[in-house]
């Protein structure tokens, strides 16, 4: 009943989760690049960051930037696994099974996706193609990455992984006697599956942009319900290919 799962997310193992949630976006909002520096950054070209927040090709700019990655990734998938979070509790309870190392695998597939998009960021930036802050500065990286992330709305892959983050009694079920981690290492690829590309259109609506990040967990977030997914994944893929085409054009 709704009551019973309302009254066993107010356990300490739910309320750390949501306090991590909630850590990740208060440490997101203080990193933030307001919008207005945003403007000066396009008006002034992209010498202005270099005395504010220049990323650097070191050990420590891939470090920072990995850390920024994985506050997204916490901030934004944490949110859309809940559902299945709560389903794997509800058996974890009836059967013994703890809930953390479900967690932690679900984690440690997007702390390596964390490591591969920091080193994109990276080479993207070395190249020119994105600013010291992570937008794009390049209309074919940015046609290029809707039109890929448009493309992948209509893949079986995205469809076969949308299937079981909506289902996630079928696909606990299925792999149960795996134990958590493995579980929750199952849960993270499936989901990475749904959400890798439109994770990457951070470099289009801009890394580190409360606002893009806002709107995407809501989409990621819609897309795993099962009432509502369905209605959401195909439109989407349809605006982000006109996006693609709008850019082109307009640069033209």
């Amino acid at each position: 009943m709704l009551s019973d799962r309302i009254r066993a997310m107010g356990t300490a193992h739910w309320l750390l989760l949501f306090g991590l949630i909630l850590t990740a976006w208060s440490a997101l909002y203080l990193m933030a690049v307001p919008a207005d520096l945003r403007g000066l950054s396009r008006l002034y070209g992209a010498n202005f960051w270099e005395a504010l927040c220049t990323v650097t090709l070191d050990g420590a700019g891939y470090l920072s930037a990995t850390l920024m990655w994985g506050l997204m990734a916490a901030a934004m998938m944490l949110p859309s696994a809940l559902p299945a979070f709560a389903t794997h509790d509800d058996l974890g309870r009836q059967t013994g099974v703890p809930f953390w190392p479900l967690v932690a695998g679900y984690g440690v597939v997007w702390a390596l996706f964390s490591l591969i998009a920091a080193a994109m960021q990276l080479v993207l930036y070395r190249y020119g193609l994105i600013s010291a802050i992570g937008d794009s500065l390049s209309v074919s990286l940015t046609a290029g990455l809707l039109m890929g992330a448009g493309l992948y709305q209509f893949s079986p892959v995205k469809e076969a992984c949308l299937a079981k983050c909506r289902q996630p009694l079928t696909f606990f079920m299925q792999h149960w006697d795996e134990g958590p981690f493995r579980n929750g290492l199952r849960l993270g690829a499936v989901c990475l599956g749904c959400c890798w590309a439109l994770m990457l259109l951070a470099f289009v609506g801009g890394v580190m942009n409360l606002a893009f990040m806002g709107i995407a967990t809501l989409i990621m977030v819609g897309e795993k319900m099962d009432s509502v997914g369905r209605y959401v994944t195909r439109p989407l893929g349809f605006v982000l290919m006109a996006g693609a085409c709008g850019f082109l054009l307009g640069a033209v």
